[in-house]
């Protein structure tokens, strides 16, 4: 990425203090790019928007009584009925390498989400410039923009990394007859774009270092082999989330409540609850793909629950 891009203002200078006193500091993009960045040691992070989802409650919340959840959601000026969550696009320059993680929905999920092609070519970056690819997990949202419009690869010189338990489960030639109806273009979605891609794929593994100052973190439950990544450099860290927390308001203040997106809903409560143990102890900043954009904040310890904070 051309450095002249990156050392413009930042449309998100209000999060510098935050950023700073954490030890990661803030640099910009023009302001017509809406997005954020961040430097951490010698690596340079910047977050783009892929568009943002529509999601019905009842789908979001699927055992919570609409009381319940409107007594949640109004404190915060939210709606109580549908949400609406961006769709935070990790890019990672560090050294000769360009790592995106997750490449978004692409054109053929929801309508308001697949921005990412155009972002990238607003900020002056080549699909062809990406030397890697590393997702969390296979869902639509995160791999479906895998493909360009002719089903090809868009992005064709990258090594493509995907959690080997992920991998296992969409690929398994039960997957699709076990799936629940309203989710087996989940499964068709995948495993189509998992054999377009195969000679681009490497397996990852809980603990790796994927790349240098790349850790792997077991983050299941989500889905089967969902993966998050902690990205260290100059004695500071950052988690790349995926969807192991989802909501800035919903996940931290009730961690305990079943999630509707969560394959194992038992297993993504035990995951998130660690999670948010983990974040709020260390003080590692995270990026929530499905936060306010552009994702980037802490999690403080508040009571029996969590509180997020965004900068």
């Amino acid at each position: 990425m051309a450095r002249s891009k990156r050392n413009c203002l930042s449309r998100r200078s209000i999060l510098a203090g935050g950023l700073a006193a954490a030890g990661v500091s803030l640099t910009g993009l023009p302001k017509a790019f809406a997005e954020a960045s961040l430097t951490l040691g010698d690596h340079d992070i910047t977050v783009f928007s892929d568009g943002n989802l529509t999601l019905p409650m009842n789908f979001v919340l699927p055992d919570r009584s609409e009381t319940e959840i409107a007594a949640l959601m109004a404190p915060h000026g939210l709606a109580a009925d549908t949400l609406t969550p961006d769709c935070n696009i990790t890019l990672l320059k560090s050294g000769d390498r360009l790592v995106l993680f997750d490449v978004g929905a692409g054109p053929n999920f929801q309508a308001s989400a697949g921005l990412l092609p155009s972002k990238l070519d607003e900020a002056g970056i080549d699909a062809a410039e990406i030397t890697d690819v590393v997702l969390t997990h296979a869902h639509p949202d995160h791999l479906w923009g895998i493909l360009d419009d002719f089903d090809d690869p868009l992005y064709p010189e990258a090594s493509i990394w995907v959690p080997e338990a992920e991998w296992n489960y969409w690929r398994a030639d039960d997957t699709l007859a076990k799936t629940p109806e309203a989710r087996k273009s989940f499964v068709v979605g995948a495993q189509s774009r998992f054999e377009i891609i195969e000679d681009q794929v490497s397996m990852v593994r809980p603990g790796q270092e994927v790349l240098p100052g790349v850790e792997a973190v077991d983050t299941s439950g989500h889905t089967p082999g969902h993966m998050s990544y902690v990205l260290h450099g100059g004695g500071d860290s950052v988690m790349v989330l995926g969807d192991a927390i989802t909501n800035a308001v919903i996940s931290f203040e009730k961690p305990g409540w079943t999630s509707g997106s969560d394959q194992d809903p038992d297993k993504g409560i035990s995951t998130r609850k660690a999670l948010l143990d983990r974040l709020s102890r260390e003080q590692t900043r995270l990026i929530g793909f499905h936060f306010p954009h552009p994702g980037s904040g802490r999690v403080e310890r508040s009571g029996e629950a969590y509180r997020y904070l965004a900068g």
